[in-house]
């Protein structure tokens, strides 16, 4: 094969990343069995790395379409926006969905806006430990939302929520890939009365999985990774991120800790950084997590 022919290939399978796969919204669905048998499932829609700039009315539009669901309880996990002037357009976009019960936590680019680099630009993913970037008003975007949705902030908070049948033992995180996580604020076994507990953290950091499956969190939700954002055949992810092994950057896996176990879910997000466009082999994604009793 030519040099010619390979480079015009590789500037088509750029292109289709770039102009359609990058845009072509997926919604998972996948089985969690984390409940106590006889317990009622539970219909979790985790949404993560929207990254919403102005002007992506595409994304907007299929992302209130996701009420259609009637999801029992909303998680978002971070990097909601690339920019401050985003947040109007997104809470508008996420109005179908304030009907339902909902919380989240911020990410990284919550606090800073993106810069060149991310996952692809630096090898395993990592996160910069001193923020980069435009500083966004993350507290303005947090109270809007409440506001609007009456959802729960569960930065570096714990709470106890009614859900679906269900009390939901609800923590969450500030971003641990900036350091800003505060363990200790929200450690501790479950509440008494609960039949789940779900941890929330944008970076699924290991020592942050781990400190939460010691205290009994069976489900922690997360994002940060974008899948990988281009996934190879027969590879997957090329690189690691966030300290996790390349095939649990997506997706479902179980995290073992000290003799506990919990299930870890990494959404792909539905967004890229706008300094890398692209998606190839991992498609922007929505989850909807049904959460079942487990088979003893």
């Amino acid at each position: 094969m030519g040099v010619g022919v390979t480079a015009g290939m590789g500037v088509g399978v750029l292109a289709y990343g770039a102009l359609v796969e990058r845009t072509a919204y997926t919604l998972r669905r996948v089985s969690v069995p984390v409940l106590a048998p006889g317990t009622p499932a539970l219909r979790v829609l985790h949404l993560s790395d929207l990254r919403v700039t102005v002007g992506q009315r595409g994304k907007l539009a299929w992302l209130g379409d996701l009420a259609r669901l009637v999801p029992d309880l909303v998680v978002l996990t971070g990097n909601l926006v690339c920019a401050d002037e985003a947040r109007d357009p997104l809470l508008a976009a996420l109005e179908p969905l304030f009907s339902f019960p909902g919380c989240f936590v911020p990410g990284t680019h919550d606090h800073r806006a993106p810069t060149p680099g991310g996952p692809l630009g630096r090898p395993g993913g990592g996160t910069p430990a001193e923020p980069r970037g435009r500083e966004l008003d993350w507290p303005t975007l947090a109270a809007k939302l409440v506001a609007a949705s009456g959802w729960r902030d569960l930065t570096n908070t714990r709470a106890v929520a009614d859900v679906g049948g269900l009390r939901l033992d609800l923590r969450g995180v500030d971003d641990a890939g900036l350091r800003r996580d505060r363990l200790e604020a929200v450690a501790g076994p479950p509440r008494a009365g609960t039949d789940l507990a779900i941890g929330l953290s944008h970076t699924p950091r290991p020592r942050v999985l781990d400190a939460f499956a010691a205290d009994g969190v069976r489900l922690v939700l997360s994002g940060h990774t974008l899948g990988g954002q281009i996934r190879l055949p027969g590879i997957g992810a090329p690189v690691a991120s966030a300290g996790l092994a390349r095939s649990r950057v997506r997706g479902l896996s179980r995290q073992v800790s000290g003799g506990t176990e919990s299930w870890l879910h990494v959404s792909p997000g539905l967004g890229t950084s706008p300094f890398a466009p692209i998606r190839l082999g991992c498609r922007p994604e929505a989850t909807l997590l049904g959460l079942v009793p487990r088979v003893i």
